[in-house]
């Protein structure tokens, strides 16, 4: 294995922008919830960066990434058990980056794919429960999905279904099994008739502005080297996004009247996340095309949990699954060999890749749903997977953590 100095410097860059991402996330989950929530919404995203790595380094690491077992590409083995063995290249792999450095740079991709289910739940988990869950899941559902998606012997990496960094096995992941929890915990009390509003607009602000900076290392970082190809990762992440941020506030505008800043926020994720699985295929008028449907059918998927009657608190399922599909699909018709991967159909390749591309969306969703949904159901029935009405009423932060995130009583700003 030749090891470069200027990818290993990048990666490891990355590594950290990938980590930083959650702290992001917890604070734009924080902002959107109410402010007794705020605490119990924040340390869900932190106990899950504590939880995830070290079942990452003992377990599941191994069984994403580590040699096939039985040649089905379905689910690795236990061969890089507790970083065992982790001198030996991963299977597949050609790195010009330590083997050790690739571990923890996927790492983050797993801390973050639970921390985003629970936007969905908010409000309404009991903590250890949720503790239990995310372990579990991490197990049987993460990495059976990036080992058949990332690994080079995952069945579906062999079929030819592009993923560059994390469309399927992040977003769309993530998504489902947040709307299978959601409906295994029940609504909110008082949803949709009483409203939710976020308590704290700036902070979602600084909560995306931080995973848009991180998610530079997301996708320009899944390159694994300082290169061109990199180069138009991070290119077309930036351009997707700005065009998804635009889309929403039209979207707002023409409906609504007015834009928001909510919306902006939730714009600029839309396109992170459309834009994840595509970024090192794609062109700029692709990645421009992307994020603004992404930006625009995200923003009318959200108002769908109404209809269908799922308390998808902070809109898990119409952001990240929604978004997910539209990246991954569209990958299909605007791919280019001309940055990476092969030809969509608008660059003459045909609907070969399209039909691998839904083949990818369907299986990830169809799997992680009935999981997710089967070890939710499990846990409910069991140690019970909900806070009492009463702690719900008195809100997560209090209930489950004895804090407050603010003091507002009358020795407030007193010396």
């Amino acid at each position: 294995m030749h090891i470069n100095s200027g990818d290993t410097a990048w990666i490891l860059a990355s590594t950290a922008l990938v980590l930083l991402m959650t702290p992001g996330l917890a604070l734009f989950y924080g902002g959107m919830v109410r402010a007794k929530n705020v605490l119990g919404m924040m340390m869900q995203n932190f106990a899950a960066i504590g939880v995830v790595s070290l079942v990452w380094v003992w377990v599941t690491y191994s069984l994403a990434f580590g040699p096939d077992w039985g040649g089905h590409g379905i689910i690795g083995t236990l061969h890089f058990f507790g970083l065992n063995n982790i001198g030996d290249n991963p299977p597949g792999y050609s790195l010009t980056i330590p083997h050790v450095l690739f571990m923890a740079f996927q790492m983050m991709f797993a801390i973050i794919t639970p921390a985003l289910i629970t936007g969905a739940t908010a409000d309404r988990l009991k903590f250890g429960s949720f503790i239990l869950f995310i372990t579990i899941w991490s197990v049987i559902v993460y990495a059976p999905v990036a080992h058949w998606v990332f690994d080079p012997n995952g069945w579906l990496f062999k079929k030819g279904a592009e993923d560059f960094a994390g469309g399927t096995v992040v977003h769309i992941n993530a998504g489902v099994a947040g709307l299978a929890v959601a409906l295994v915990v029940g609504k909110r009390k008082g949803w949709p008739k009483k409203a939710m509003p976020p308590h704290n607009v700036p902070m979602i602000l600084l909560g995306a502005g931080l995973l848009w900076f991180g998610w530079f290392g997301f996708n320009a970082g899944s390159a694994l080297s300082a290169n061109l190809l990199a180069s138009n990762a991070f290119v077309n992440t930036n351009t997707a996004t700005a065009a998804a941020l635009l889309g929403w506030i039209l979207v707002e505008k023409l409906r609504d009247g007015k834009p928001t800043t909510l919306g902006a926020a939730s714009g600029a994720i839309a396109g992170l996340v459309a834009i994840t699985p595509a970024c090192g295929y794609v062109n700029v008028a692709g990645a421009t095309i992307i994020g603004l449907a992404a930006g625009i059918l995200c923003a009318l998927a959200v108002r769908l949990k109404f209809a269908l009657k799922i308390d998808d608190a902070l809109d898990v399922g119409g952001v990240h699954f929604i978004g997910g599909v539209i990246g991954a699909l569209l990958i299909g018709f605007f791919g280019t060999k001309a940055i990476g991967g092969v030809n969509g159909i608008f660059h003459g390749g045909g609907a070969s890749l399209l039909g691998k591309q839904a083949l990818a969306v369907v299986v990830v969703a169809v799997y992680s749903f009935v999981v997710s949904w089967l070890l939710a159901m499990a846990i409910h029935k069991t140690i019970g997977f909900r806070i009492t009405e009463e702690q719900e009423f008195e809100g997560m932060d209090t209930s489950l953590h004895a804090e407050t995130a603010y003091e507002f009583g009358p020795s407030f700003g007193a010396p």
